[in-house]
């Protein structure tokens, strides 16, 4: 039995006396100790190595005690393990240097076997699962397939993803084809996840915002729903969609256990748009975290009262930025666990 199941009993909708709180990107970029392993070994031999993936994780844990560990990992490595290169280069970010924009290019996408592509994410799950020793929960999480798709099609980051989108607008047989094979891997992928420990999932939907109401009806959310269909019975699942407010109340039905907001939707709205019923977690503007701590502390307080302290989890309304000062982020920690109604 995990020892402090907060998180869990927000994720189902018990009472609790304060909610639960964790960071997005928590394993990261603020924290020095992580800082001394990146300097040490680039982004894709820190994911693939169990060994560092798994201190990476529980590093924010030792140092904050967050009432979830997240795992270190990239949503990137599902194209990997598809057949699709991809780089992280240093000031740039995700590189994919042979991107799909044609049928042509589909073919050479696999929908791979798990153990043997993405077998050091599960070595990962159980290495960090004995560091945490039945304290916290643990989550795993993958991109949303249109998400990948995103990057798959584009080659890079981007403002707007216009290859993407205009892969998916004009040639859309192609566009579905590759969504689906995405959305295969992916819940294989969770799915092993689940076996090898996680205690929920998270799905991020970092660039649905992208795309009208419609076109994330058919490029987004109907993949997004064969992922929480898949594992609904078996774990909670969380959908997180960076600027889907539109689609809160599609989420919310989809048999989700929670659902993520970003800072750009009020507690009101968010439990207004969702139907009130369904665990919410959120949303922090991730730059207010360059705030004074006593005006983090004020400002997490008030947002906890506005949401409520139940159905709710407390987070950010997307990852820690980088520079981010490590008292900031223990503000934001603390004011949570002082919270009394």
């Amino acid at each position: 039995m995990i020892k402090n199941d907060l998180f869990l009993r927000a994720l189902k909708g018990e009472t609790v006396t304060r909610p639960p709180v964790w960071m997005m990107r928590q394993a990261g970029r603020y924290l020095p100790e992580f800082m001394e392993l990146k300097n040490k070994y680039d982004f894709f031999t820190r994911c693939q190595t169990p060994e560092l993936a798994s201190e990476i994780t529980v590093q924010p844990i030792r140092r904050y005690g967050m009432d979830a560990a997240i795992l270190f990992s990239d949503i990137l490595v599902i194209p990997q393990a598809m057949n699709i290169d991809v780089e992280m280069k240093p000031n740039f970010g995700p590189y994919l240097p042979n991107p799909i924009r044609n049928e042509a290019d589909l073919a050479n996408v696999i929908v791979p076997d798990i153990q043997d592509s993405l077998g050091y994410v599960l070595d990962a799950i159980k290495m960090t699962k004995e560091k945490l020793n039945n304290e916290i929960p643990l989550i795993g999480f993958a991109g949303s397939p249109w998400t990948i798709l995103c990057y798959c099609v584009q080659g890079q980051g981007s403002k707007n993803f216009d290859l993407a989108k205009g892969l998916c607008f004009s040639d859309p047989k192609t566009a579905h084809a590759l969504l689906q094979k995405i959305t295969d891997t992916t819940i294989a992928y969770l799915k092993e996840k689940v076996k090898a420990g996680c205690n929920a999932i998270q799905v991020f939907d970092s660039w649905g915002g992208m795309l009208s109401p419609v076109d994330y009806q058919e490029f987004s959310m109907q993949y997004m729903q064969q992922i929480v269909d898949a594992l609904k019975d078996e774990i909670p699942v969380i959908l997180f969609g960076k600027g889907c407010w539109f689609a809160l109340n599609d989420m919310a039905k989809s048999g989700a256990s929670a659902l993520g907001v970003d800072w750009t939707c009020s507690p009101k709205n968010a439990r207004y748009l969702s139907g009130g019923q369904i665990t919410l977690q959120g949303n922090f503007d991730p730059s207010r975290l360059l705030s004074p701590p006593a005006a983090i502390k004020k400002m997490v307080k008030q947002m906890i009262d506005e949401f409520g302290k139940d159905r709710y989890i407390v987070n950010l309304g997307h990852g820690i930025l980088p520079n981010i000062p490590i008292e900031n982020a223990g503000a934001f920690i603390e004011a949570v666990k002082e919270y009394s109604a």
